[in-house]
């Protein structure tokens, strides 16, 4: 293999934490076999169907390179972006133990990947955000996809915290709007109430819930 080939192939994997899918190849000119043959000489480290890394390329914390992994797999596309738990894994918030990469795409979609789940779910453009290149959705509306989903209420909680700590939960008001179709469902009139008492249950002060009106 040449060695412009090779540069290629880090160009692309540059830009996808050190990873390169056989489709970004086959796009620059490199075809499948030659990926085959650069893993068997442990050029490149087959990760995935259809998903290599380049060797010496550096590996993010597990459950993050995993959820990378996946959406390199899933065809690396804007329009699946990272939910629910997924998503707060990204962001760091929470104490969760995923052992599901969650995704939503706009239409129906199926995958026969081990440990990815898809959903179907069409989301506001303000809603999403990048995550170091990955499309995942933003604090509050993935924090909303939990409530939704009717997870742990003290994770939710944690997750909540986390993310004002961090200085990453950006939104209050976009959050309580997000939680309006929940809010009946979990004994709350509007979903600025539901915000207001989630806040309270995340420890964050008087302050917080100001920024509701």
């Amino acid at each position: 293999m040449s060695g412009r080939t090779f540069s290629r192939l880090g160009a692309i994997a540059s830009e996808r934490w050190g990873m390169v899918t056989t489709s970004q190849a086959s796009a620059a000119g490199i075809p499948r076999k030659t990926l085959s043959g650069l893993a068997a000489s442990g050029a490149v480290e087959r990760v995935a169907q259809g998903v290599y890394r380049m060797a010496g390329a550096p590996a993010a914390v597990l459950e993050i390179d995993t959820i990378r992994i996946h959406w390199l797999a899933l065809g690396g596309s804007v329009s699946v972006v990272a939910a629910g738990v997924t998503a707060t894994t990204l962001h760091s918030i929470g104490d969760w133990f995923p052992n599901t990469s969650d995704f939503v795409t706009p239409t129906r979609r199926t995958t026969r990947l081990d440990g990815v789940r898809l959903r179907t779910k069409v989301l506001h453009s303000v809603d999403v955000t990048l995550v170091d290149g990955l499309p995942t959705m933003t604090v509050e509306r993935a924090i909303a996809d939990l409530i939704e989903a009717r997870e742990d209420p003290s994770l939710i909680a944690d997750a909540l915290r986390h993310a004002a700590q961090r200085g990453t939960f950006l939104r209050p008001r976009r959050f309580a709007q997000l939680l309006d179709p929940l809010a009946h469902r979990n004994g709350e009139v509007t979903g600025g109430a539901l915000a207001g008492r989630l806040m309270l249950a995340a420890g964050l002060d008087k302050s917080w819930t100001a920024r509701l009106q």
